[in-house]
């Protein structure tokens, strides 16, 4: 059986590790508050169910291999990554794309294809989780690993939703400056995303 003494701590530091799904989650608490922010990440839960199954099936070692499907998603998860930085960017000054915050299925939809956009996610799955797999009861212990990191990545949610509210508060009318700060580390990501390498195997 696994073990969870260990997975769980290694798990959840790779769930609070800063990316562009967390950024988004500052974001939206600081804008729409933790609610809103939890129910905009369940975009990413969703997204995640797949990859932690394709993972499972060992379909991520074929995303490692595969230098093309490697490439291609990693060069839409930048340019998407990037044009979200450019519209916050846009609204921190001011702009027309600012002036309404995000729906929720806009601001699911977006947490879902920003989770889906970055290859690594799976090659973390393929990688991260076969270290604690008991070989005898695999898709048991593969299934309560997937559960259980999906329940932490729903905390890390909440607690980078929090921030982004109490930070909110504390910044009163600064929020512009929140959303360039947002849409600036979009775009580091984006850039980061494209200099991203398969890992060698």
């Amino acid at each position: 059986m696994i073990d969870l003494l260990l997975f769980v701590p290694a798990c959840f530091a790779l769930n609070l590790a800063f990316g562009p799904n967390n950024l988004m989650a500052l974001g939206n608490g600081a804008q729409r508050g933790p609610l809103f922010a939890l129910g905009a990440g369940l975009g990413r839960i969703l997204a995640f169910v797949p990859m932690i199954a394709l993972a499972g099936l060992g379909l991520g070692l074929l995303l490692q291999a595969s230098a093309l499907l490697f490439t291609v998603v990693k060069l839409a998860g930048a340019a998407y990554l990037i044009y979200l930085g450019v519209k916050l960017l846009r609204s921190g000054k001011g702009g027309e794309a600012g002036q309404a915050p995000a729906s929720l299925p806009r601001a699911f939809r977006r947490e879902a294809l920003v989770a889906l956009g970055n290859p690594k996610a799976i090659l973390i799955f393929a990688a991260f989780f076969p270290q604690f797999v008991d070989p005898s009861r695999y898709g048991e212990s593969y299934l309560a690993l997937g559960a259980t990191f999906l329940v932490l990545e729903t905390l890390a949610i909440l607690v980078y939703a929090l921030a982004g509210h109490f930070a909110a508060r504390a910044a009163g009318r600064h929020m512009p400056a929140i959303n360039r700060v947002s849409g600036g580390g979009m775009i580091v990501f984006g850039l980061a995303l494209l200099f991203t390498r398969r890992a060698a195997g």
